[in-house]
């Protein structure tokens, strides 16, 4: 069935309001660039969103907060918005500063460019104290929320605990249950690798909870997923790394054998080319 094309921002963040709404379980996968954008909308994705990780691979960068700056990131998932007429929500890491000031001037700058969505971590940035005091990321979560408020932004939450070898499954729920009272529209805890934990977080919050999948110890399929109570889905920077795989395959293969048989695994330059054109992004329905 063809979808109806979102134009407008307001259009955007209500169809990524709807899909949240659904009874069903949806994947956003992680575009880190507008071409890569392009092509998941045209496999049929209803939402997408940025990735920090893919973004900084793609600049020649490793995926740890502080290397690329604010204005990077903007100005990257900007060139998404403009390349689909999908939703787009945005990693927008730590909010790029402790303060809550700098969270919600963050947000306000991520309005701006056309996003309709976007992610504030409770992550410190320290590695002797790797997560935030519950009261210092409550505030900054209020703080996003309040420039959300009334605007066509929703704004997700993330616990970090179990990106940092902190598989602290009661804090994780305080948190987000916290965070939840602060404001927040989507809770989400990347890193859970097991599905009875999964549960029990989804049942223990009232806000639509977000997974990521792609990760090695976490392979379950959406239908489990949407078993247990997960809403929305993302991949974060899997897709990147996995077309970086590909490439070191192809390039492996050249070096190691001389062969270039990687060619038949590739997309044909006609049809990418076709997947890019002006003509054929204006048609999508």
């Amino acid at each position: 069935m063809a979808r109806p094309m979102a134009t407008t921002q307001q259009q955007k963040y209500q169809s990524f309001k709807a899909l949240h709404e659904n009874e069903n379980a949806f994947v956003m996968p992680n575009p880190w660039d507008a071409g890569s954008a392009i092509i998941l909308e045209q496999t049929g994705f209803n939402a997408l969103a940025t990735t920090s990780a893919g973004y900084a691979f793609g600049a020649g960068q490793r995926d740890s907060s502080g290397v690329v700056t604010r204005a990077d990131i903007l100005a990257n998932a900007g060139a998404v918005v403009q390349a689909t007429s999908l939703p787009v929500s945005a990693d927008l890491e730590d909010g790029f500063g402790l303060a809550p000031d700098i969270c919600h001037e963050t947000i306000s700058l991520a309005i701006q460019v056309g996003l309709v969505g976007g992610s504030i971590e409770d992550a410190s940035s320290d590695a002797d104290t790797p997560i935030l005091p519950l009261d210092i990321a409550v505030e900054r979560i209020k703080a996003a929320a309040s420039a959300a408020h009334g605007q066509p932004f929703m704004l997700t939450a993330r616990a970090e605990n179990y990106l940092w070898d902190k598989p602290d499954l009661a804090d994780t729920i305080r948190r987000l249950q916290a965070f939840d009272q602060a404001g927040a529209d989507v809770l989400y805890a990347p890193g859970l690798d097991n599905l009875d934990d999964i549960r029990t977080l989804c049942a223990a919050v009232d806000k639509p909870v977000n997974v990521v999948m792609g990760l090695q110890n976490a392979l379950f399929s959406v239908a489990q997923l949407a078993e247990v109570g997960v809403k929305r889905i993302s991949v974060g920077g899997s897709f990147a790394r996995a077309a970086y795989g590909a490439l070191i395959r192809a390039a492996t293969e050249v070096i190691e054998h001389g062969t270039f048989t990687y060619a038949r695994d590739a997309i044909p330059d006609h049809d990418i080319n076709q997947m890019m054109s002006a003509e054929k992004r204006a048609s999508r329905t």
